[in-house]
């Protein structure tokens, strides 16, 4: 499955790149799964991402949780639980 990935404010910084259009492996169908796999790249992924660590995520751009499931061609964000102008 395609989905497209983006980063905002200091999640953005942190990783150097706003966005992505990536092919998930089986097994990868929600949220939560997308930023546990993104965690495998190794740093800054596996930090940035780290669970526990205060991060906001969004699917087709309404506010979600780690089991919201992904559908093809679908834009995943992530970003900090505040973010500013």
């Amino acid at each position: 499955m395609r989905i497209q990935l983006k980063f905002f404010a200091s999640v953005r910084e942190a990783l150097g790149v706003s966005d992505e259009n990536v092919e998930v492996p089986d097994g990868i169908a929600t949220v939560g799964d997308v930023r546990g796999w993104l965690r495998l790249r190794g740093e800054p992924w596996s930090e940035t991402l780290a669970e526990g660590r205060a991060l906001r995520m969004a699917c087709n751009q309404v506010m979600t949780d780690a089991t919201t499931r992904l559908t093809e061609q679908c834009e995943v964000a992530f970003f900090p639980p505040v973010t500013g102008g």
